[in-house]
């Protein structure tokens, strides 16, 4: 049985998962004239330049003749990671606000909205529908319902079904909890790292500097949590998670006050 208390968990986090990406979307786009097709064009550039072209290169990689050796050895697993999401999220968010926001004015709201929907299409996607899907299967579980799971799956996948399934079993509501709080910082994150890139973009020059410096803060801290997952606690992992956040969020408050 999954417990209430995580049940409870799922739902909430499957409800901000969804709300909090559209209320920021609305809230850009209603108080302050960001434009819809900017938001979209964030969302858009994360689907193909994270959840298509990169999964594409790990496929490639870490099927390939050296991931083995990649995903055996945690400080070259942390740093394959943590680079491969920095460039491609990084270089994905520079082309699109080069070539897709020309028309843009030179102000922080732009970046600021591209961020919401590249952020935002990350928590919709990763955390919300995830969240919805354990939430289904959670109450399958509780109601004697997977066995049509089973039925379903082709055999290969049986194992990893029941791995997921006990997963949900052993469950508690401050796992939930640790996630939802993942997630905010994520897009503290995102909306941080946009913000340098639209800076990078518009005001080029001595300022393009910018671009890398995103990448390796996106490196740094990818990087940093795959390294540490093993090695301290979750609430701690995310106390210096949410640390770097913040402090990417200061140093882009300080750029955008330049633009």
């Amino acid at each position: 049985m999954v417990p209430t208390s995580s049940i409870i968990m799922m739902a909430v986090n499957a409800i901000l998962g969804i709300a909090v990406p559209v209320c920021l979307a609305w809230y850009l786009v209603r108080k302050h004239q960001a434009k819809l097709s900017t938001i979209l064009i964030g969302a858009g550039t994360f689907i193909v330049f994270a959840l298509v072209l990169e999964s594409i290169m790990h496929q490639i990689v870490l099927k390939g003749p050296y991931g083995p050796s990649i995903t055996g050895n945690t400080l070259l697993f942390a740093l394959y990671g943590g680079l491969a999401a920095g460039i491609f999220e990084e270089t994905g968010r520079f082309l699109a606000m080069k070539f897709l926001m020309k028309k843009e004015p030179t102000t922080p709201l732009p970046g600021i909205a591209y961020g919401a929907g590249h952020g935002g299409a990350e928590m919709l996607i990763i955390f919300g529908f995830t969240m919805i899907s354990s939430l289904v299967m959670a109450i399958m579980i509780n109601t004697g319902q997977t066995d049509s799971l089973f039925a379903q799956a082709p055999e290969d996948a049986a194992a990893l079904l029941q791995t997921q399934l006990d997963s949900l079993q052993n469950s508690t509501a401050g796992s939930y909890l640790i996630g939802l709080w993942e997630r905010i910082s994520a897009l503290i994150l995102q909306l941080s790292l946009s913000i340098l890139v639209w800076a990078a973009v518009r005001k080029g020059g001595k300022w393009l500097w910018l671009f890398p410096a995103a990448i390796l803060l996106h490196a740094l801290v990818d990087g940093l949590a795959v390294l540490l997952q093993n090695s301290v606690g979750m609430v701690a992992l995310e106390l210096i998670v949410f640390a770097e956040a913040i402090v990417t969020a200061a140093i882009a408050y300080a750029v955008a006050k330049k633009i």
